[in-house]
């Protein structure tokens, strides 16, 4: 079993960008579905997601997708579309592919968003395991299971696997390519932003690619 603690964060906090994000987020919802609340391709490198780059890694548009580079060991790094977005129950959706980097990594979703210390996640790594967890008061712990589980379900190496989180009331859910892999039960945080995640254990150079991200009413 993979132990995943996750270590205390090292993590770049994007506040700084979320301002241009408002604009690009009311235009892109005209003509959308009734239940997409928020979506973006990342074909539009204005669309508003940070673009940084120092030490401790990248986050940026790479070619039509969402790049995140981890260059520090046990370190996870996220980014948020805009600050000011607050969604109670949500669906979230992401195609998620690695592109470099050790297998034993971390990648995923972020729901329920309060700050850089508080907020929810759901992850796998690109050598087959999963697991959902939160950072409450800047403490970071798995919810609902004591280390991350294997599953055949996860597209190892390479391959793109297709992610959804459920946040919905106190339930939070995992799926990967269309098959529940955890659900479990958490009160500490009812609304909120939503965002991408990508970690490095003890090997630096995780670099995820996200495509095709949605944001659902459940």
């Amino acid at each position: 079993m993979k132990l995943r603690f996750l270590f205390p964060l090292s993590a770049l906090l994007l506040t700084s960008l979320a301002c241009q994000a408002v604009n690009s987020i009311l235009a892109s919802s005209e003509g959308r579905p009734k239940d997409v609340l928020y979506q973006d391709d990342f074909s539009d490198p204005s669309s508003g997601w940070p673009k940084v780059n120092n030490e401790d890694g990248i986050t940026d548009y790479d070619g039509g997708s969402y790049r995140i580079l981890v260059n520090t060991t046990n370190t996870d790094i996220w980014s948020n579309p805009d600050l000011d977005l607050d969604f109670t129950d949500t669906s979230i959706f992401v195609e998620a592919t690695a592109g470099g980097g050790d297998e034993d990594n971390d990648f995923g979703l972020i729901c329920r968003y309060q700050d850089d210390e508080n907020f929810y996640f759901f992850v796998i790594s690109s050598d087959g395991y999963y697991g959902i967890g939160k950072v409450s008061d800047n403490v970071q712990q798995l919810v609902g299971m004591e280390s991350m589980p294997p599953s055949e379900v996860i597209r190892q190496g390479k391959l793109t696997n297709q992610l959804q989180a459920d946040c919905i009331g106190s339930t939070l859910r995992l799926y990967v390519n269309g098959t529940l892999l955890a659900e479990t039960e958490d009160t500490d945080f009812t609304s909120g932003n939503v965002g991408l995640m990508a970690g490095s254990f003890a090997i630096p150079g995780t670099e995820i690619h996200f495509d095709n991200f949605v944001v659902r009413k459940p």
